[in-house]
């Protein structure tokens, strides 16, 4: 299923009610919500602009291993709470916390010069945001990114606290009225961004650990764990989902080989880890 037409909540509602008819159920617990809404002045149908010579273009990947982390409830609870006290707030959230965890040794490890510019692109969901909201249930694509930016000198040499407080500032600021204004700039000038197009030293994550991807079963049974597959995968790329026990996060990381082997060797990183 393309991005474009679907975001992950979308698919997950797809594949959980398919594994519902595969059942045999009479009626699937979430029908999809295929109501259509554009911004006003807009000629439809949106047509994005492309040439067959951009369909064409191809990049080349570096090279990068993947490995999986899990994350307890209890040791996210830990990160979160360090961050917080650090900040003296309770705004940070645990995937807050964890992100900017995982950012700070991933930095730590690629030994990159102090003012250097670092970024992470931080996906946010317009469904809990627009006024009124989307139905539930609603079928499309509502996601987009936002870039958080710092030197790797900041990053490493600040905070956990202070880190996730910069990604939470960025989330803040997805409002009704700059979802709105981002969509009607979109349509008027639509861009389609591919993974290959971020820049260098840029983590950028997809998935959510909220998705209900424990919630099908095709008649064989729950799943005991998911995963990503090979797609749209390349150096910087952090996939997040529910680990199997309750209020765990297992998130896949795509990163050089040298930079996952240091990961995997940071003390600082690994003590937040399930092993």
């Amino acid at each position: 299923m393309n991005h474009t037409v679907a975001d992950g909540s979308s698919f997950w509602d797809f594949f959980n009610s398919w594994s519902e008819i595969s059942r045999g159920l009479g009626n699937i617990s979430q029908p999809p919500a295929l109501t259509r809404c554009f911004p006003s002045d807009i000629d439809c149908p949106i047509r994005i602009p492309f040439s067959m010579k951009q369909m064409d273009e191809t990049s080349i990947v570096a090279p990068f291993q993947e490995r999986v982390f899990r994350f307890t409830k209890e040791k996210i609870a830990e990160l979160k709470a360090k961050a917080n006290a650090e900040m003296s707030t309770t705004s940070i959230s645990s995937l807050q916390a964890l992100l900017a965890h995982l950012w700070r040794a991933v930095v730590r490890c690629q030994h990159m010069e102090a003012n250097q510019e670092v970024k992470y692109v931080v996906v946010a969901s317009a469904r809990p945001r627009l006024q009124p909201p989307l139905p539930a249930g609603y079928f499309g694509n509502t996601i987009y990114g936002e870039i958080v930016t710092i030197t790797a000198g900041e990053l490493v040499g600040q905070t956990l606290g202070w880190v996730a407080w910069k990604i939470n500032r960025k989330i803040a600021l997805q409002t009704n009225d700059e979802i709105r204004n981002f969509l009607m700039c979109w349509v008027k000038k639509p861009k389609l961004l591919a993974i290959s197009s971020y820049p260098n030293n840029t983590l950028f994550t997809t998935s959510s650990p909220r998705f209900n991807v424990y919630g099908n079963d095709f008649g064989w049974g729950k799943p005991v764990a998911v995963r990503s597959g090979s797609a749209d995968k390349s150096d910087g790329k952090i996939t997040l989902f529910p680990g199997a026990e309750e209020g765990s996060i297992d998130i896949e990381v795509c990163l050089s080989p040298e930079t996952l082997l240091a990961l995997g060797d940071d003390e600082e990183f690994m003590e937040a880890i399930s092993i």
